[in-house]
């Protein structure tokens, strides 16, 4: 699928709105990371919420219209993208475990936070996302395959980021919510109505990069979303040692909306979203969504969760699963039935196969392809390191040029 750049965006309203906060203040929750308790405590914030765990849908006076138009058709097509992005999350797993990628790192659990905000997005909005975005770039339309080159080491990127408005994966914690308030500032002196949104977690928000981009962003009442995903830990670091207030209450220091979710509820994160990249294209300036959700699996395939968490953490947020509560409402509601689900399995196990055979045929890249597109012209220093990589390489043909 290839969608609309961003060169061809239509006029942008300058109208602007004021800032205000959503959900209730709480103080720091801080407890110790072998016994912290996922059950919601009292002192906790509300969490925007649209279908429980158990698959039951809960009115929502402020959100309910952001969804309200909602099909069985497209209900299903959400089952479908959260289905598919963990079957092909789960073989890229495999691939790494079985040597053919270096690293990989997993969405597990984080479905419905990137499948609902992505499907949120418009083709003219723009993505900034970090590395484990995969579901995000699969509402954009970015071939699943294309995630691996960079983890198989054969490319840096691999795919057009022009070609999906889909950044290309940062690994640099935070670093991309520099680059999506600036390209949001450039949005709205274009006087485009397009937004641009930045993804990051829970450990990236206390990089200097993020608390930049929020002061640029206010300041200049950029038409950007800052979606953080609040997976509960940053590699071996729980959340409270990265704050203590719930992370979207910080926005209220920069003077923009903070709204916490649950990262868990498609359905939700749909509509949070949706209103705020509304809010954006309006001219109403940045928001912080805080989608709060859990990194089911390890940070990536060199961690060891096991060494930091215990299982009845991992217990507790099985039971609010993406996939299985919006399974449960299909079900009760009788938009999906088992000839659904049966077809999906078998697309699901296609997928697999697909991206298996697509791994194992990737060539091997050009080694001097690492000195093209450092310029966008011609560059002496770069020319010269060309010259010695080539020698260096030179120097390991034998006699025969062999």
């Amino acid at each position: 699928m290839t969608v609309e750049s961003s060169a061809a965006r239509k006029p942008r309203r300058t109208a602007a709105g004021k800032a205000g906060t959503t959900g209730s203040k709480t103080g720091a929750t801080g407890t110790k990371r072998t016994t912290r308790s996922t059950a919601k405590k009292s002192t906790d914030p509300d969490l925007v919420q649209l279908l429980t765990p158990e698959g039951e849908r809960v009115a929502n006076a402020e959100y309910d219209a952001y969804v309200a138009g909602i099909t069985p058709e497209e209900l299903r097509g959400l089952y479908r993208d959260m289905v598919l992005t963990r079957r092909f999350d789960a073989e890229a797993t495999a691939l790494q475990r079985q040597g053919e990628l270096g690293l990989w790192a997993s969405l597990l659990g984080q479905e419905a936070a990137q499948i609902g905000s992505g499907r949120a997005t418009r083709p003219d909005d723009y993505v900034f996302p970090t590395y484990r975005e995969h579901g995000v770039a699969w509402c954009r339309g970015v071939d699943p395959t294309n995630l691996l080159g960079m983890f198989r080491g054969v490319n840096n990127g691999g795919w057009d980021p022009n070609s999906n408005n889909f950044h290309l994966y940062t690994i640099v914690i935070g670093s991309q919510a520099l680059h999506a308030t600036g390209y949001a500032m450039g949005v709205a002196k274009d006087g485009a109505d397009s937004a641009v949104i930045a993804y990051f977690g829970d450990g990236a928000s206390s990089q200097g990069d993020v608390a930049e981009s929020f002061t640029f962003s206010a300041v200049y009442n950029a038409p950007v979303v800052f979606f953080c995903q609040n997976n509960q830990w940053a590699i071996s670091e729980p959340t409270e040692k990265q704050t203590r207030v719930p992370l979207y209450q910080r926005a209220q220091g920069y003077g923009f909306p903070g709204v916490r979710v649950d990262g868990n509820d498609v359905l939700a994160c749909l509509a949070v979203t949706k209103r705020a990249l509304e809010r954006a294209r309006n001219g109403e300036g940045p928001t912080l969504v805080e989608a709060y959700t859990y990194r089911m699996g390890a940070h990536t395939t060199s961690d060891d969760p096991t060494r930091y968490r215990g299982d009845e953490e991992r217990q507790a947020w099985e039971a609010k699963d993406p996939i299985l509560r919006l399974h449960r409402y299909l079900e009760a509601t009788n938009h999906a039935d088992e000839g659904f689900f049966a077809e999906l399995e078998a697309e699901s196990e296609a997928l697999g196969k697909r991206v298996r055979e697509a791994v194992r045929a990737m060539p091997d890249p050009d080694r001097f392809a690492l000195f093209e597109n450092v310029y966008a012209d011609g560059h002496a220093l770069v020319d010269e390191e060309r010259a010695q990589f080539a020698a260096y390489q030179a120097s390991f043909a034998d006699e025969g040029g062999h």
